[in-house]
C-alpha cells in the first residue's frame, strides 16, 4: 500500500472515531446535566405536585418535599415520569370550581297588591308572589308575617281569626343557598274586627247571661214556649 493510501485511511479512521465520540457525548450530556425531580405532598388536601424547584415549597409548613428518581434530562425520564407530572413540572395543580352565578332577581307581590284591610275573622289574608327569572337550584323565597316565617314558596294564606286587630307587615325575601338576601318586597295590611259579627256575638252572650240568672221555673216556661213555637 502506498504512503498516500495509508494517510487517507488514517485520516478516515480518525474522522470516524471523532464522530463516534461526539455522538456518545451528545447522548450522555443530557443525563449528566439532568435536574432531579422532587415530589411535593400537601398534608391538608393530599394533592401531589412534581417540581424541579423545591425551594419554592420548602418554606411552607404544610408541604412535604422529597426527591424522586425522576430526572428532566432525557426523553426516557419523561417516559418514567407519572402522567400527572408530565408537561409543567413546577406548577401546582389548580382545582377547577364552577363559579357562583349571581342572578338579579325581580320579586313582586301580586296579592295583596296594595295596602288594604281585612275583616276579622271572616276574611283570610291571601299572599301571592312572582319572581323572575326562575330560581336557581338552592335559592328560595321565604314569606314572613310580622317577622315570623310562615311559608317558603310563592304563596301563603293567613287566617285572621287569631290575628289581633291593627296593622301587620308582610315581607318576602329571595335567599340564596348560602343564606344571602338577593331581593325583597314589603306590604302593610290592616286587620279590623267585623262589627256586625261582634254585635251579634255580644247580644247572644247577653241573652245567655240573662237566661242563667232566671229562676228555674221561668227557665221551664221559656223552654215550653220554645217547644210550642217549634210545634206551631
Amino acid at each position: 500500500m502506498s504512503i498516500l493510501s495509508k494517510q487517507i485511511l488514517f485520516t478516515h479512521n480518525k474522522q470516524i472515531r471523532l464522530l463516534a465520540a461526539l455522538v456518545v457525548a451528545g447522548l450522555c450530556a443530557p443525563l449528566t446535566n439532568a435536574a432531579p425531580i422532587y415530589k411535593v405532598v400537601d398534608e391538608n388536601t393530599g394533592q401531589i405536585t412534581f417540581t424541579d424547584r423545591p425551594q419554592s415549597y420548602e418554606q411552607q409548613a404544610d408541604k412535604q418535599v422529597s426527591q424522586t428518581n425522576i430526572s428532566t434530562g432525557a426523553s426516557s425520564a419523561s417516559r418514567s415520569m407519572p402522567s400527572e407530572a408530565r408537561g409543567n413540572t413546577d406548577l401546582p395543580a389548580v382545582a377547577t370550581t364552577t363559579p357562583t352565578v349571581n342572578v338579579n332577581y325581580q320579586l313582586s307581590m301580586i296579592e295583596p297588591s296594595a295596602e288594604r284591610a281585612y275583616q276579622r275573622p271572616a276574611q283570610n289574608i291571601v299572599i301571592a308572589l312572582d319572581v323572575k327569572p326562575a330560581l336557581q337550584n338552592g335559592d328560595q323565597v321565604s314569606i314572613y308575617f310580622d317577622d315570623e316565617e310562615i311559608a317558603q314558596g310563592l304563596s301563603a294564606s293567613v287566617a285572621t281569626v287569631d290575628v289581633q286587630p291593627g296593622p301587620h307587615s308582610i315581607r318576602a325575601f329571595v335567599k340564596t343557598v348560602s343564606g344571602q338576601t338577593r331581593q325583597q318586597v314589603n306590604r302593610t295590611v290592616h286587620v279590623i274586627q267585623n262589627t256586625l259579627i261582634l254585635q251579634k256575638k255580644k247580644k247572644l252572650a247577653e241573652q245567655l247571661l240573662a237566661y242563667e240568672r232566671l229562676p228555674w221555673h221561668q227557665k221551664v216556661l221559656l223552654r215550653m214556649r220554645g217547644n210550642d213555637t217549634v210545634t206551631q
